[in-house]
Formats: structure tokens, sequence, C-alpha cells
């Protein structure tokens, strides 16, 4: 644990600083108001995607001045590592209430597009009305998949990112700002 809490402090150290924390919030109050404008008759569930959409849903929660339900998935392909494995586990619980609802699942990046696809497809199995995609970060250049998100705060280039709910290692999820891995 010692060489990896140290491996973690170096790489914070000699991180870049891609996004500061006011123009974060500045993107959140703009994504919230594309939101509400689209969605905000819909009375939709929030899907929270754990763990890295964990600040992104809870800073658009508190923007979202419409009648909503909240509940969370928990999936990873990455399981505390800096690459992600071939298959997605299904750590959690899984709704069971989404048939003929409005979803807007909330992550915090969408790089190869495997998780959100992955998503996207059990929530329109499960019969969802509509299905909506929401990410503070797209790596778009990364992108594997046909997928987009409907909403999205940044477009960032292709490096490992953290901070913001985004971890290195499980670590510096509460970084104020986008920071990205030195090369």
């Amino acid at each position: 644990m010692k060489s990896l809490l140290e491996e973690v402090r170096r790489v914070e150290q000699e991180a870049e600083l891609l996004i500061r924390p006011e123009e974060l919030e500045a993107a959140l109050d703009l994504m919230a108001t594309e939101i509400s404008h689209r969605l905000g008759d819909t009375t939709p569930i929030i899907l929270c995607i754990m763990t890295g959409g964990l600040v992104t849903c809870g800073k658009l929660l508190t923007r979202l001045h419409f009648p909503l339900q909240l509940d969370y998935l928990h999936v990873s392909r990455y399981r505390n590592q800096t690459a992600g494995s071939d298959d997605i586990a299904w750590l959690g619980k899984r709704p069971e209430h989404l048939a003929g609802r409005h979803i807007l699942i909330v992550d915090d990046i969408l790089d190869e597009g495997y998780t959100m696809q992955a998503i996207v497809a059990f929530c329109r199995q499960a019969g969802a009305a509509s299905v909506s995609t929401s990410v503070l970060l797209d790596k778009a250049s990364a992108r594997k998949t046909a997928i987009t998100p409907d909403f999205c705060a940044f477009t960032i280039p292709d490096r490992y990112v953290f901070g913001y709910g985004m971890d290195y290692k499980s670590f510096l999820r509460n970084a104020a700002g986008i920071y990205a891995v030195s090369r």
C-alpha cells in the first residue's frame, strides 16, 4: 500500500490541470439548463453510474428544478486499474422500475463507450420510454462504439484524467479540477 500511495502522490504532483473548478461549475450550469429544457416535463429517473458519476450527478441534481427520481447502477470495466477490461462487471443491484419511464444516465466520462452502450441497452431492454445520456467529459477520440452523449460539459483529448469523481487507481476522485496524468 505504501508504494501505491507514493505513486498516487507522484501522479497528483506531476499532473496537468486541464479544467479548473470554476469552468466545471459553469459547464454544469449549462448542462442543467439543457437537461431541464429537454427532459423537465418527463419526470425522469436519473441513473447515477457509480462510482465515477457520483460527483457529476450530485452537482447536476441540485441544478435540476423539476420532479425526478434518482437511482443508480454500479458497473465497472476498470476495477481500480488504468485500463478497462473486455467485460463489464455489474457490481450492484439493477433497477427494476424502468419500464415506460424516461431515463437520464449520468456518468463522469465517456471514452471507448462500451460501458455506456451496455447501460443504454439494459435500460431499453427494461422497457424505458426513452434513454438519454449525460457525461461531464467526452473523450470522443478514444471512442470504439457508435454511442455519443446527449449532454456533455467538455470534450477532452485522449489522456488519462482524474478529479471530480474520476479516479487514479481508486484515489484522487476528490480533486477539485480535471487533471491529466503526465505523459
